[in-house]
């Protein structure tokens, strides 16, 4: 960007020289020749920002889209690791208990929150829009 601030230093030097040799009466002529350069400058690195700015789009563009899920693996996944890591004592307390009926209540229990919570995409534990966290504690 220095070297043509420089290269219009120059530009204007010598139109300010060219009106002193010259006179007053061109001075409209040689102002509009020097603005006639800047505006070709303009649009020359007005059209190199628009290309890139394309060019940028179109890779963009061209990349394969994935499907955005919010969170980490273990926001995502965390109540199914949960439940499974829970599943064994609670099959264990189900079947002390109640036998074969206990050990189908705990599972039907454990398979019940999942579906839940794969129902609701994954959002059992995010904040409600607009609400802060200590709103929906309470």
């Amino acid at each position: 960007m220095e070297t043509r601030d420089h290269e219009l230093k120059k530009e204007l030097a010598a139109t300010l020289q060219a009106r002193g040799e010259l006179g007053a009466e061109y001075e409209p002529a040689l102002i509009d020749s020097f603005l006639e350069k800047v505006e070709q400058r303009l649009d020359t690195t007005l059209d190199r920002r628009v290309r890139h700015q394309l060019a940028e789009q179109r890779t963009v563009a061209a990349r394969p889209s994935r499907p955005a899920e919010p969170g980490s693996f273990g926001e995502r996944h965390g109540l199914g690791i949960v439940s499974l890591v829970l599943a064994v004592p609670l099959s264990a307390i189900g079947v002390v208990n109640a036998d074969l009926e206990g050990l189908v209540v705990a599972w039907l229990g454990i398979v019940g929150v999942n579906a839940f919570q794969a129902a609701r995409g994954g959002a059992l534990f995010r904040r409600r829009s607009g609400r802060a966290r200590s709103d929906w504690r309470d």
